[in-house]
């Protein structure tokens, strides 16, 4: 079987981590929520992992990172990072869904629906639904900006029971309970964003689609939101 071997960064929440997986198998991961900046912390983690392991990045094939949604700055420093690595190592690329790479942390859940939230402020989540189908998360709808309640209405008409994951889980947890919803709230070991999912979800991703890497944040900063405010304003 061809090899292949992923360097793995998350940075979209407050917790920064890296793995290394080998054709599917974790070989390292490192996992550090002190509050430390990711800019700090997310690169010496990456080189004390290849040394751990004994590699170079020349052992390495693919690197991978969670490109959004998340926070604006750690997505922006977690893309930077992975940049730099692919460019100094001429190295391919891919960036995966934060969302996606949590629930691919969930393929022991078989038939379960994945709830995947993170806090996005201004009364919202990040969120994508998926169902594990045959150890794999299957999408149910595309990754979106969306109030809690409007979530909460979509679950009432569907009946689904949810398996909820994220830095937003406890949020959403406590409304759709509230609601009545059926749901469980997922144990904080599996609750929170890995670079270990990252490396999971990169390695489904065919070779045709690596390449360069590019945030995604859903919606525009509060910086950009109050320069289009002043804008409008001033017309």
């Amino acid at each position: 079987m061809e090899k292949l071997r992923i360097l793995a960064l998350e940075s979209s929440a407050k917790a920064a981590s890296c793995a290394i997986s080998e054709n599917g198998r974790l070989l390292a991961s490192f996992y550090q929520n002190n509050g430390l900046t990711h800019s700090r912390t997310l690169l010496p983690m990456a080189e004390s992992l290849l040394a751990g392991c004994e590699l170079t990045m020349a052992d390495i094939d693919l690197v991978a990172v969670a490109r959004g949604p998340g926070s604006f700055t750690g997505i922006r420093i977690g893309v930077a990072a992975a940049k730099g690595l692919m460019w100094g190592a001429e190295k391919p690329g891919v960036g995966v869904s934060t969302l996606e790479a949590m629930a691919w942390g969930c393929v022991c859940m078989e038939g379960s629906v994945i709830c995947a939230a993170m806090d996005a402020r201004r009364n919202q989540i990040y969120n994508a639904l998926f169902e594990i189908k045959d150890g794999v998360p299957v999408r149910l709808c595309e990754d979106r900006a969306i109030a809690v309640s409007e979530l909460a209405d979509e679950l009432k008409k569907s009946g689904k029971s949810v398996f909820i994951v994220g830095d937003g889980a406890e949020l959403c947890y406590n409304i759709l309970n509230g609601e009545n919803i059926p749901c469980t709230l997922a144990p904080e070991n599996m609750r929170f964003q890995n670079a270990c999912g990252v490396a999971m979800a990169a390695a489904a991703v065919p070779r045709e689609a690596w390449g360069e890497v590019e945030p995604v944040y859903l919606r525009l900063s509060q910086a950009e939101r109050e320069r289009l405010e002043k804008e409008k304003q001033g017309k």
